[in-house]
């Protein structure tokens, strides 16, 4: 199914070699449709646009380049927002349901619901600034490394949406917490690990660096977001 309205008068990137394109296809009218023709690669600037959704899914899972750019560049997708927020409640829900594992306390009278609940949103507000502080330590990697790839604040808003877009793998803690076994705790770890490539695969698209930086940046991102954790710990905070 082609998707129509997008050959807008904005530029959009060939999926194979990231070059300009001004169109994904033109339109001759009476359902006759072309697909446009990189003219750096002389390939189809974007041949997913005739591809079913769910491909399309499959092919980002796999992290092939060519997906993510179909998707940073050649679509207009705005949920990077409210997934990030539905990622980080599945990620406040998998602490607080540790945090409530690991309490003592019986009592079905304890202060009820509303001790519970607030350790809850402590825990929704201690994932958002530790998520905060692995993006601020890749932008300011990148930013150091690479100055002249972020040098307009589109180019930041574009990274944050890559990077917001690539934290989907975190929406499998959902089956993770539903099916749980004795491996739940090696399931979260590739999960975490599958999510990191997908923020490395979604830097190197954006960017269009090599597969060196993005890890580099990711590392340095986890390191700033180690540091609060140690800092929280030191607080006190059961995080």
């Amino acid at each position: 199914v082609l998707w129509r309205g997008m050959a807008a008068l904005s530029a959009y990137r060939c999926i194979e070699c990231n070059g300009e394109a001004t169109e994904l296809y033109r339109d001759y009218q009476r359902g006759v449709l072309r697909i446009s023709i990189c003219k750096s690669c002389q390939k189809p600037v974007d041949k997913y646009i005739e591809y079913d959704p769910v491909i399309i899914l499959i092919n980002a899972i796999l992290c092939k380049a060519q997906a993510y750019r179909h998707i940073l560049f050649n679509t207009k997708i705005n949920i990077h927002g409210k997934l990030c927020v539905f990622c980080l409640l599945c990620e406040a829900y998998i602490r607080w349901l540790e945090l409530q594992d690991s309490s003592q306390n019986t009592d079905p009278d304890d202060l009820i619901r509303y001790a519970k609940e607030w350790d809850f949103y402590r825990m929704f507000g201690i994932a958002s600034l530790e998520q905060t502080s692995f993006f601020i330590g890749i932008f300011i990697t990148l930013w150091w490394m690479t100055p002249e790839m972020l040098q307009k604040k589109s180019d930041f808003i574009l990274l944050l949406k890559a990077l917001l877009l690539s934290t989907y793998g975190n929406l499998l803690l959902i089956p993770a917490v539903i099916w749980e076994h004795d491996y739940t705790p090696l399931c979260l770890a590739f999960i975490k690990m599958f999510v990191l490539i997908s923020n490395s695969q979604a830097i190197r698209v954006t960017l269009n660096l090599n597969r060196i930086l993005p890890w580099f940046a990711i590392f340095s991102g986890l390191i700033l977001e180690n540091g609060v954790v140690f800092l929280f710990q030191k607080m006190g905070w059961n995080v």
